[in-house]
């Protein structure tokens, strides 16, 4: 397994990605913004003043208070509290944790999926590949959300389902991408040795096309996953996405957006500035990839 990943991404296009990154002050503050909210999610359960879920630790007394007040119970609440009294700076971080935990698993799901179908189409050619372009070209006709809505209609709440949505929607532009970079390398000296060698299909597909089509897929790949985690939470949003025991930032914008007109902007503000903090950061990273993987763009 180590020696699939060492040979699909390699040690020259890491350094690349990550020496372009750094050569771009607004890429690396960027990075160092996902980085840091990467590692409050991945340690909420320590960082966060309370668990905003645990009842045992919600007092009703200290529902809705502003940025900065102190509760019955001495406990200072930085950002406020909302409508059930759960402190906000906690839910936060439990909802980032979960927002970024859906878009990353979608995201490389449909990373795997549309690669795999892309290279096989780019590989087998024929009707294979004309049907399943003519699948692509069909999903990518259709808007994002309203797809994931409808999905999520039939199947009802629930975390795998909204990841399911997700990648069912997103696949198709990993598999057009990974198609148009196979096409170029399908027919050179290399696939042709190693069809010659008597190598098994996948062997090819994974082992020597998908190395050299990496660039614009880990591009796409970064992209999506922003994209995934904003679709998320417009689902949640709307009630259809990720249940109330598994908030996500979307949820939280929601039950604040409920009371915004009350003057409690607090509940709905922070939630969708850390929101649009991490969409817009990984976007920035992605769009900074694309110039380096691509030098074309770059010139």
């Amino acid at each position: 397994m180590l020696r699939l990943v060492h040979s699909v991404f390699g040690d020259g296009l890491v350094t690349t990605a990550i020496t372009g990154i750094f050569g771009s002050i607004k890429a690396t503050l960027a990075l160092i913004i996902c980085i840091i909210l990467i590692f409050c999610a991945v340690f909420a359960p320590f960082l966060a003043p309370q668990n905003p879920y645990d009842l045992m630790q919600i007092d009703i007394f200290d529902a809705k208070l502003p940025p900065m007040s102190e509760g019955y119970n001495g406990m200072i609440y930085w950002l406020g509290t909302d409508g059930q009294g759960r402190d906000m700076l906690s839910a936060m971080l439990y909802g980032l944790r979960t927002s970024l935990s859906v878009g990353l698993t979608a995201g490389l799901l449909a990373l795997f999926i549309g690669s795999a179908l892309g290279l096989l189409a780019a590989y087998s050619g024929g009707r294979l590949d004309a049907f399943i372009m003519r699948f692509v070209d069909l999903m990518l006709g259709f808007p994002t959300i309203l797809v994931a809505l409808l999905i999520l209609a039939v199947l009802g709440q629930g975390t795998w389902k909204v990841i399911m949505a997700l990648v069912f929607v997103q696949w198709a532009y990993f598999a057009r991408a990974a198609r148009a970079a196979a096409l170029v390398e399908v027919n050179k000296d290399y696939v042709e040795a190693a069809r010659c060698l008597g190598l098994g299909k996948a062997r090819i597909l994974f082992a020597h096309l998908l190395p050299n089509c990496m660039p614009p897929l880990i591009v796409i790949g970064t992209i999506q996953i922003a994209s995934a985690i904003a679709a998320e939470a417009t689902l949640s949003f709307l009630g259809i996405g990720l249940p109330i025991t598994e908030p996500s930032l979307g949820l939280l914008i929601s039950n604040g957006y409920q009371v915004l007109l009350a003057g409690l902007y607090w509940i709905s503000v922070f939630p969708g500035l850390l929101l649009l903090t991490l969409v817009f950061s990984i976007n920035i990273v992605g769009d900074r990839l694309r110039e380096v993987l691509n030098p074309r763009l770059a010139q």
